[in-house]
């Protein structure tokens, strides 16, 4: 019954998040820090109720901590938001370093395509029905940066079934 709820809880949990982020990185270009808060406190109880090994955990936090440094270089030279530095990290935390860079790959082709496609839409006129949507005009404006918690979120998504916190709930 408990292994029952805790993989309930980490089905619903790391998606659940990576979808909101999305959301909320699409209609107001942030991330809230309560987001990767949730990720991070929600690993380390997930990780205690599934009895990961401390070994586990370290390896997680270390690749967790490790994409931070590389994400804080990325923010100081302004190539990425404060909010995707937070998840990125939050989410290798969660991922650990057998799966980081397969994840690498699949955010920064999500990322590419989400690029693409917000340029192509900025250079697009907008139909008078969506002009008066605030979230869109805010998207629009140039220099406004790229929702990258969109990219970041799906190709979390795809990799999540291999990480550790998903393979010890399902066993």
């Amino acid at each position: 019954m408990l292994s029952a709820i805790l993989l309930a809880l980490v089905a619903a949990v790391f998606p659940g998040l990576m979808a909101l982020s999305a959301a909320m990185d699409l209609m107001t270009l942030t991330i809230p820090n309560a987001i990767p808060l949730a990720l991070g406190l929600g690993y380390l109880i997930l990780a205690a109720g599934l009895g990961l090994s401390p070994a586990t955990v370290a390896l997680g936090l270390s690749c967790g901590m490790a994409m931070l440094a590389v994400t804080f270089v990325m923010f100081c030279r302004k190539w990425i938001g404060g909010g995707d530095a937070k998840l990125a990290s939050a989410i290798a935390l969660w991922l650990g370093w057998g799966v980081i860079l397969d994840y690498a790959v699949f955010a920064s082709i999500c990322g590419g395509i989400l690029t693409l496609g917000v340029l192509v839409a900025r250079a697009q006129p907008l139909p008078d029905a969506l002009a008066r949507q605030s979230w869109i005009v805010r998207l629009r404006r140039p220099g406004a940066g790229v929702p990258y918690g969109i990219a970041l979120a799906p190709a979390a998504v795809i990799q999540f079934p291999h990480s550790p916190v998903w393979l010890a709930a399902l066993t």
